[in-house]
């Protein structure tokens, strides 16, 4: 399988092909059912929850207000802590400044911590085209690089892989990477992280310079915070000589105090723990302490188009916790690689189209990729309407396909292939707009009932093909409200 997600087919194709997969579906089912039951039980110990999680959605929303100042605070206070700041327009440009980084080293090797944002702009490819070998050290990021498989989730990217699968990947490739697996290895999962232990422990011991990304940024001190449960992480922060982190330009926060609503309320939604076990914070450089040299790549990456939207910014609150992941029908049963991007999910559905454009056909289906069932909403810690925008970008597909920008002016290019759904949306317009013609028509059909075919024709064939028509009633609403009110009007 190809570690890239370039060129993949739309959503409704990848996703009846993994719906398909039983084992998949076996792994996925018990997977986040078992994350979700253990977040509602942390999150059920905190009585103020809907208050912390306002104040997420409060401070997030105020940052993105204020970027641009914040971005000027954070670079100046990096820079007087001994930092270097770089920005990137796009991928593109990130993955120059960091491979020029490394070679300016003279290094060859790099350690990293799990990050989406480099996954997102594919680093590790780019690295490899210079002849930068990267080494995942993250342990489901390590199952995915061994495998050349793709991430299929935010949290657990190889959460489509079950026990006996990891370890038939670490005995027929963590040798061609490095230390092997040990002789005899099981599929028991103390077995399974002390071969990945004892795999990365030379890796950490060898590398000079490491790769990470951040969960948010101090924009008052330039401080730089990354959770999580490994530990993997604080090797690669501390130890190596050079440390160089790419962050996506919506992870800065204004103030310490800020950060104490995140830190309690992303591990509960993420891995159900009430604190990280793993906190790492770093600002800048210290003699004797750590990486002696630091540079911190800012990335837009169709993030400064994003907060152009007044709907679709608010996707720039997520703090990647996958909660909504875990909560999803959809997701559940189709997996992470239907979406075709490192952010699969409810939040992948509304942010890798606005971050890469609606222009291929995977991006344009993956506003369609929800029941809008908002069950994702309800888990979302910092409270993205998720439906909502969803929503939004389907009218954006339907009406008009994908934003262009010319000069300062946004227009819509001429969407193709939707006229019929256009005009169905202006059909029940006009059906919905005049209530003696809806009236009427509800009868008719009730009275044509047993007429009605099964599925669909034409392009509606598409729809009934995987879903069942619903039945209608013997007789409309209307028609009922005024049998049992003893005939008198709809308005009483």
């Amino acid at each position: 399988m190809s570690g890239t997600f370039v060129g993949m087919p739309a959503f409704p194709k990848t996703a009846r092909e993994a719906v398909g997969d039983e084992r998949l579906r076996a792994n996925l089912r018990h997977a986040t059912h078992t994350i979700r039951d253990k977040r509602a039980r942390a999150v059920g110990e905190l009585e103020d929850w809907a208050a912390l999680r306002e104040a997420g959605k409060q401070i997030k929303d105020h940052t993105l207000r204020h970027l641009d100042v914040y971005l000027v605070q954070l670079e100046e206070a990096v820079t007087a802590a001994g930092g270097t700041v770089h920005w990137a327009r796009d991928a593109a440009e990130a993955n120059r400044i960091v491979a020029d980084l490394v070679k300016a080293t003279g290094e060859t090797e790099v350690v990293k911590v799990k990050s989406m944002a480099t996954q997102e702009i594919g680093l590790n490819e780019a690295l490899e085209a210079e002849g930068i070998r990267a080494y995942e050290t993250d342990l489901a990021e390590l199952i995915v690089q061994l495998a050349e498989d793709r991430p299929s989730h935010i949290l657990v990217p190889a959460i489509h892989r079950n026990r006996g699968e990891i370890r038939d990947i670490f005995q027929d490739t963590m040798g061609k990477w490095g230390r092997p697996a040990p002789d005899g290895l099981t599929d028991e999962p103390a077995e399974l992280a002390e071969a990945a232990r004892l795999h990365l422990r030379e890796k950490f011991l060898r590398a000079k310079v490491a790769i990470s990304g951040a969960n948010f940024m101090i924009a008052e001190s330039g401080t730089l915070v990354v959770v999580e449960s490994e530990g993997n992480g604080r090797m690669c922060l501390t130890l190596p000589e050079t440390l160089i982190s790419v962050v996506g330009i919506e992870k800065v926060v204004p103030t310490w105090r800020d950060l104490e609503v995140f830190l309690q309320t992303l591990p509960r939604s993420s891995t159900a723990e009430r604190m990280n076990p793993y906190t790492s914070t770093w600002t800048g450089t210290v003699d004797g302490d750590g990486p002696t040299t630091f540079h911190l790549v800012l990335l837009d990456n169709g993030r400064t188009d994003t907060l152009a939207d007044e709907v679709g910014r608010q996707a720039l609150r997520c703090i990647r916790c996958s909660a909504c992941l875990n909560v999803c029908p959809v997701y559940e049963r189709a997996g992470g690689h239907a979406y075709g991007s490192v952010y699969p999910g409810p939040i992948g559905a509304i942010l890798s189209p606005q971050l890469r454009g609606t222009t291929s056909e995977i991006d344009a289906s993956l506003p369609y990729a929800s029941s809008l069932c908002g069950a994702c909403y309800d888990v979302c810690p910092v409270a993205i309407e998720i439906p909502e925008v969803l929503v939004h970008l389907r009218e954006r597909v339907a009406q008009g396909g994908p934003t262009v920008t010319r000069g300062e002016k946004v227009v819509l290019r001429p969407a193709r292939g939707h006229a019929a759904e256009r005009a169905a949306m202006r059909a029940a317009r006009w059906v919905l707009g005049s209530p003696g013609t809806l009236r009427t028509g509800q009868r008719f059909a009730a009275r044509t009932r047993r007429l009605h075919p099964r599925t669909l024709p034409g392009p509606g064939r598409a729809w009934t093909a995987s879903r069942d028509l619903p039945e209608m009633p013997a007789e409309p609403f209307r028609d009922w409200w005024q049998r049992m009110n003893g005939g008198k009007g709809e308005d009483q």
